[in-house]
């Protein structure tokens, strides 16, 4: 009994680290852009938005994290087994969506910096990427991470709770409308949920926890509670982000276009609602820092032994480049866009892998996956699949005109 709650204690630290590092990882720049964005072109029906998202969230990500855990691989084992070469396929595309992403986090940094203190986007994204690599230098890189993420994910929440009740938010129409919408946007939910399970973030904390040995499946009902909570530690932000801009704008308060979740902030509270704003998008945008990097390079280090001894050094060039390329040459707007839909292909690719290996005997041994959570997954395949091809079809082309 006691080794057991000695094991069980030790095991809690790592999944609460696991669920924020997933959470926070889809607590971004582009996270915080796109609510405020679509909560002023929606209005209070964007709360049905939300509600979708986070159904579609939490069935992609238990699916995912149940079968990590109990066949004990990475992502890219699993689709290597599954068909070989798949593995390194999914790996090329996450390697490459993390590495756009992560430009664009450093300067989401750079510019919470720049709201902070007045220094330049550029020497505020250096300063934060050196910060970054820090985490990684230290022998204890993995607790440490979990401690970080952990902690700014409460700043952030906080603070923009704080926020909410400043704006006084229509809160009853808002409940309202998340049930009977007067308008539905498909772009909102496939942008949504690409934004919290698109890509790499929703690997995050199922290889975190394989890191750090929760697997199995004795660990099943620990991982399944951890999956879970870590979309609602994501969609707890995005509600409270959505009823302090429904607040904004039902006062007749236009957003500025060319930053709109800074206007929310400042039109609510404030120069020091303005502040508060640089807090919030630096710490969004360093923990996306942080889980990027950890999360693609944990794509690659099973591939030779070389790369799993020097994985460290690995995510810290990851950093490195990223921080770079957004001195050099600033956030490509096209090639983020770009590789942003070819992240919404990543999900039912991922998911539709983890969906077959569920029933591969060699890969899950005789667990069996339950039916409810199969259906719920092939029907986010299937409708993730579809509009990001759509999109990708109809809307890519546009950009490059």
């Amino acid at each position: 009994m006691g080794k057991g709650n000695t094991i069980q204690k030790s095991n809690r630290g790592v999944l609460l680290g696991a669920a924020f590092l997933m959470a926070t990882s889809a607590i971004g720049p582009g996270f915080l852009t796109q609510t405020t964005f679509f909560t002023e072109t929606l209005l209070a029906s964007f709360g049905f938005v939300i509600l979708v998202s986070i159904i579609i969230d939490i069935g992609a990500q238990m699916n995912v994290w149940r079968i990590i855990a109990v066949s004990e691989k990475r992502a890219q084992d699993i689709a290597n087994d599954v068909f070989p070469g798949l593995g390194f396929l999914l790996a090329a595309l996450v390697v490459a969506g993390g590495l756009a992403f992560n430009i664009g986090n450093i300067g989401g940094a750079g510019l919470g910096t720049n709201v902070l203190f007045g220094m330049s986007p550029e020497v505020g994204g250096l300063l934060s990427g050196l910060l970054a690599i820090g985490i990684f230098i230290v022998r204890e890189a993995g607790k440490i991470m979990d401690r970080f993420v952990q902690i700014l994910g409460f700043v952030m929440i906080g603070l923009t709770l704080f926020v909410m009740f400043t704006a006084v938010p229509p809160i009853g129409e808002a409940v309202t409308r998340t049930f009977v919408p007067t308008e539905i946007s498909l772009i909102a939910i496939v942008t949504l949920v690409g934004g919290t399970v698109g890509g790499y973030i929703t690997f995050a904390g199922g290889h975190r926890l394989i890191d750090a040995g929760v697997k199995g499946k004795e660990a099943l009902g620990d991982v399944t509670r951890s999956s879970v909570f870590a979309i609602l530690v994501a969609s707890l932000m995005r509600v409270l982000l959505f009823l302090a801009t429904l607040g904004v704008v039902s006062q007749g308060l236009a957003l500025d276009p060319a930053n709109p979740p800074a206007s929310v902030f400042q039109l609510a509270a404030g120069n020091v609602g303005y502040k508060i704003f640089g807090v919030v998008m630096w710490s969004a945008a360093i923990t996306s820092v942080v889980g990027c990097a950890y999360t693609s390079v944990s794509f690659i280090r099973t591939f030779h032994p070389k790369l799993e001894k020097y994985y460290k050094w690995i995510i810290m060039a990851f950093i490195a480049i990223s921080t770079a390329v957004f001195i050099i040459v600033g956030r490509p707007v096209k090639i983020l866009i770009l590789v942003g839909s070819l992240n919404g292909l990543i999900l039912p690719l991922a998911l539709g892998i983890i969906l077959v290996a569920a029933y591969r005997v060699k890969i899950v041994g005789d667990y069996k996956h339950p039916l409810w959570m199969t259906i719920f997954g092939l029907i986010v395949v299937v409708a993730m699949g579809y509009m990001s091809v759509y999109t990708l079809i109809n809307d890519i082309p546009k950009l490059f005109q």
